[in-house]
């Protein structure tokens, strides 16, 4: 799966990927190049339902054999829901980083934060940056 970059997603610069669902909210995870980087993920930590995150401070964590790497959150606002089989299946997060992989959802406070998401090819250019 290494090199995907879905055009109909937004990114941010700590690798985590967008998606504005129909009701509104983000759903989000970390991206084909962050689980590329990362390895073999063994643990997830997500933020609990009703926290409250702000965009790019951390609100979660992914260890891989490698390293311990902050998931942070991509735009401001409280989580909606999380996605428990990644946590109990961490290893979704490599096979599947943009479907089953997915982290949580948040219901945006604050629209202004989709805004500073970058697009596909901003996103692969700060790759190359």
């Amino acid at each position: 799966m290494s090199g995907q970059t879905p055009e109909h997603l937004r990114y941010t610069r700590e690798h985590e990927w967008v998606e504005i669902t129909a009701e509104g909210r983000a759903r989000f995870g970390i991206t084909d190049h962050a689980q590329d980087a990362l390895g073999d993920i063994v643990f997830v930590t997500l933020p609990n339902v009703g926290a409250q995150v702000v965009a790019g401070q951390p609100c979660g964590e992914v260890e891989s054999t490698k390293s311990v790497s902050d998931i942070y959150a991509p735009v401001t606002g409280t989580i909606t829901s999380r996605n428990n089989a990644a946590e109990t299946s961490p290893e979704t997060l490599n096979s599947d980083p943009y479907g089953d992989g997915w982290l949580a959802e948040i219901d945006i406070s604050d629209v202004a934060t989709i805004d500073l998401l970058l697009d596909a090819s901003g996103y692969l250019a700060s790759l190359e940056g």
